[in-house]
């Protein structure tokens, strides 16, 4: 009897590691399922530091959130696209950078709620990649632009010219 308890919490304890292991496994696979690789993602603080200098005034810099979002305050200098989670968004997108060699370095942002649940970022990133721009970041937003860009007292330029 005490021989069957032991066999049964051997086979728990295994159940448990493979669970562990499966959920390990998942949580990589997530992270390499993004669009982009870790060095084309930027963080706040850095792209702050770069619209500052003069390497700045050579990236280009669009939101691809919502107009709302861009009218109350958005990065200087960023070009409003428009939403690129539905067809008309992705559309605007493309007419937005028609004059963008596809060379520039380009930075996509959103803001409009956590980064892993933005329905906009990551078909902005792939839709640039597939019309053939080969410098696009993507500005990491944690949250959401609110706190993660203007409460830091990062630049702000309001209203719906850059």
């Amino acid at each position: 009897m005490r021989h069957d308890l032991d066999l049964s919490r051997c086979r728990w304890g295994a159940r448990f590691a493979a669970a562990l292991i499966l959920v390990a496994l998942g949580a990589t696979a997530s992270l390499a399922a993004e669009p982009w690789s870790a060095s084309q993602v930027i963080q706040p603080a850095t792209l702050a530091k770069e619209i500052r200098g003069a390497n700045g005034k050579n990236l280009k810099i669009l939101q691809v959130g919502f107009r709302t979002l861009y009218e109350q305050g958005h990065v200087p200098g960023a070009l409003y696209c428009g939403p690129a989670s539905h067809a008309a968004g992705r559309a605007r997108l493309k007419a937005c950078v028609a004059k963008i060699p596809k060379t520039a370095d380009i930075v996509l942002y959103c803001g409009c709620c956590p980064w892993q649940e933005c329905p906009n970022i990551r078909p902005a990133f792939q839709e640039l990649r597939s019309m053939g721009y080969t410098h696009v970041s993507v500005m990491e937003i944690r949250q959401n632009f609110g706190r993660d860009w203007r409460a830091k007292g990062y630049p702000i330029h309001s209203g719906s010219h850059p």
